[in-house]
């Protein structure tokens, strides 16, 4: 599921004209530039998460529970959201357009490949989580990819992501919150306000 979104990112870069890269995008201040530098897989991460693979018991074993995690008040999606976006534009202002495209049709998906030996049970030392599973990483790469992607689309235009994605990404993220008053919101059954689960 994330090798196909990626691919779909990198046909949509493929499309792009000079004028489409610099459009801003529906998150203040970042360009579709930004946006793609932001969300391109890095080659270098999955060297390093190869390296973080332990034998220690995972502390965190859903991507629902990482986003619990780096939302709560004071959490990492609050603190750092500055330098992240900062980084998205230093990485936009480094890489190409190409170099970009790149990163999401032949680099990524070749990285990845190298963990077909590892399970979805497989634990990884995480400088925040402490432990988690690769399989809750997974998920949380594919709401980001799938999130962002909807960015890419409200900037450009372009056709939905992949059905599977869209469904994994809803599942995500109503598995955030609270069930019961999940349920009751969605169901009309209280005012009481569940969402955004994210920042």
């Amino acid at each position: 599921m994330l090798t196909d979104l990626w691919h779909s990112w990198a046909e949509r870069g493929a499309q792009l004209g000079p004028d489409d890269w610099t459009a801003p995008t529906r998150l203040p201040g970042w360009s579709v530039q930004a946006l793609f530098a932001h969300v391109a897989p890095d080659p270098e991460l999955f060297g390093q998460l190869r390296g973080a693979l332990t034998e220690e018991p995972a502390a965190v074993t859903s991507g629902a529970e990482v986003l619990r995690i780096y939302n709560r008040p004071g959490g990492v999606a609050h603190v750092a959201a500055p330098a992240i976006e900062e980084q998205a534009r230093q990485a936009a202002g480094a890489l190409s357009p190409k170099e970009l495209v790149d990163r999401f049709a032949v680099e990524g998906p070749e990285a990845f490949a190298a963990f077909a030996d590892v399970p979805p049970t497989a634990v990884v030392a995480h400088p925040i989580l402490g432990t988690v599973t690769f399989g809750a990483l997974g998920e949380i790469a594919v709401m980001e990819a799938t999130v962002h992607l909807l960015d890419l689309i409200a900037a450009v235009g372009g056709p939905p992501p992949p059905a599977a994605a869209l469904e994994a990404t809803r599942g995500l993220l109503a598995g955030v919150p609270d069930p019961v008053a999940f349920i009751e919101s969605a169901a009309g059954r209280t005012d009481e306000q569940v969402l955004p689960v994210m920042r």
